[in-house]
């Protein structure tokens, strides 16, 4: 087996565990009488189900020796965001929060494997073409979406995903902080990305991927 071809197996290997992490806690979720909408109005399980969706696609795509688009790259690279999100708000805002009804293992998973796993998958594997810094606005776009979706929601029903968009804890101008620092770091890590990313695609970058042997 080829490198190319045992690093789509792992990339698969990786995305599938992720689906059926996220399945299983569904299923509990839904076994314990909680709101299905409720589970997918949690940015980490949106997060790790794009990201492994995108872990699948590309591994199909690299073990058939597939090129992809520009936009492509930048699917690929609002993804990557969104994990490393995931990862850091956890570790900085939500480490000590009562997790209810979330298995440790997929707790692990979800929030310190996985956005490892796919921060490194984009240096091992640098995007192939070149994407223009102007993107960024594209790429915010969805945890904006998120946010505005999470705060109205959550004034309709009163409930909210995370303590840190409940004006009950501190009220609307902490919330209001809160998504602004979210907001900003969300854009320098996609910056950051988008450059370290196209620094290291190198010259080959563009170059159609060798038909699969």
């Amino acid at each position: 087996m080829t490198f190319r071809r045992a690093f789509a197996a792992v990339r698969f290997a990786f995305g599938a565990a992720t689906l059926t992490a996220v399945a299983i806690q569904l299923g509990i979720h839904v076994g314990h009488g909680f709101s299905v909408l409720n589970f997918f109005s949690y940015f980490t399980n949106l997060s790790n189900i794009f990201a492994a969706v995108v872990l699948v696609v590309e591994a199909v795509l690299t073990w058939r020796g597939k090129d992809t688009g520009p936009l492509w790259d930048l699917l690929r690279c609002i993804s990557v965001v969104c994990m490393a999100l995931v990862g850091l708000v956890f570790s900085a805002l939500l480490r000590d929060v009562d997790l209810g009804s979330l298995l440790p293992w997929i707790n692990t998973w979800l929030h310190y494997v996985m956005p490892v796993v796919v921060v490194a998958d984009w240096f091992i594997q640098p995007p192939r073409h070149h994407i223009a810094l102007k993107r960024v606005g594209i790429a915010v776009a969805f945890p904006l979406v998120y946010l505005a979706y999470s705060l109205i929601r959550g004034a309709a029903i009163n409930w909210y995903a995370y303590p840190f968009l409940n004006p009950a804890d501190g009220g609307y101008g902490a919330v209001l902080v809160t998504c602004l620092v979210i907001a900003v770091g969300f854009v320098l890590v996609t910056l950051l990305l988008m450059v370290l990313g196209n620094k290291m695609r190198g010259g080959t970058a563009t170059t159609p991927v060798p038909a699969a042997s």
